[in-house]
């Protein structure tokens, strides 16, 4: 039983890193309709600027702040300059600009930075802490305190605040919040915004672990669209849930189950996205789509 206990801790450590990239691609498709393959690229991208900051001088923590708010003007930067000229384009456009997103962001990385591994610092100590019998690392709390808190965070931006509201409303119906007078497009830069603060969280995060490379989000990526589409893509609440229970599942599956090893964990995350599309396209937490006859 204590090892069952040691793998859900393990599980839900990267199942909350999963969970704040889902969120993020959730926030972008509700609030744009926007599927943006390149949220992974942007967190990385983001963690490089995090070590540059540490590199002149800054201490983890500033670093880590500094970031955020340079990762909440590039998301706004990129909708304003990549995606609001073609969002009323047919949809496989706005995913073809996305995929050049992806394509730009890595290739300036490996540019800018070289393609070499990296070490990246953690912010949280080495030691561990006993709780019940199951060892858990002070990383594995950060990592969980640090992913839930912001998750945290923006529930309660958007449920009680004023500029949270908006945003909603922009996303639920843009038509009748533009007749209120609400400027619809720069809440939808605002929702680009928020999403690159939790990509480059997650990427600050994972970086630790995954050591840091132009490609290091890559199959994080797909462990996070695994999620968002399991919890439903216009679902934050689903993509969360849904990005905690695919880590500890995983997790799992890999210590009781002798077939599956690590490198089977990836084909096991797109096999319950490819099933979750066949067999309930809207996902565990989102509403099917109606159309009138």
């Amino acid at each position: 039983m204590q090892q069952f206990w040691q793998q859900v801790v393990s599980g839900i450590a990267s199942g909350a890193i999963y969970a704040s990239l889902a969120l993020a691609l959730a926030l972008v498709y509700r609030a744009s309709g926007v599927v943006n393959f390149a949220q992974g690229e942007m967190a990385m991208f983001a963690t490089y600027i995090a070590l540059a900051f540490m590199d002149h001088g800054l201490g983890y923590w500033e670093a880590f702040f500094a970031t955020i708010a340079v990762a909440f003007a590039g998301g706004i930067a990129v909708e304003r300059v990549a995606i609001r000229p073609v969002e009323q384009a047919p949809v496989l456009s706005v995913v073809i600009v996305t995929i050049g997103l992806l394509v730009i962001f890595n290739g300036l990385a490996a540019w800018i930075w070289t393609p070499q591994v990296q070490f990246f610092p953690s912010g949280f100590s080495g030691g561990t802490v006993e709780v019940g019998g199951v060892t858990i690392g002070w990383d594995q709390i950060g990592v969980i305190g640090v992913t839930l808190g912001a998750m945290l965070a923006f529930f309660l931006f958007f449920r009680f605040t004023r500029v949270g509201l908006t945003m909603r409303a922009a996303a639920l119906n843009g038509e009748a919040s533009r007749l209120l007078g609400i400027r619809v497009s720069w809440m939808l830069a605002l929702g680009w915004g928020f999403a690159s603060v939790l990509g480059a969280v997650s990427g600050m995060l994972i970086a630790p672990i995954n050591l840091l490379t132009p490609n290091m989000m890559q199959s994080v990526l797909l462990y996070a669209f695994a999620a968002v589409v399991l919890g439903g893509m216009g679902s934050p609440v689903g993509a969360v849930v849904a990005g905690l229970a695919l880590g500890v599942t995983l997790n799992l599956l890999g210590t009781y189950v002798d077939f599956v090893t690590p490198e089977l964990k990836l084909p096991l995350a797109l096999g319950v996205l490819l099933t979750v599309l066949v067999v309930r396209p809207q996902g565990l937490f989102g509403k099917p789509a109606v159309r009138r006859a």
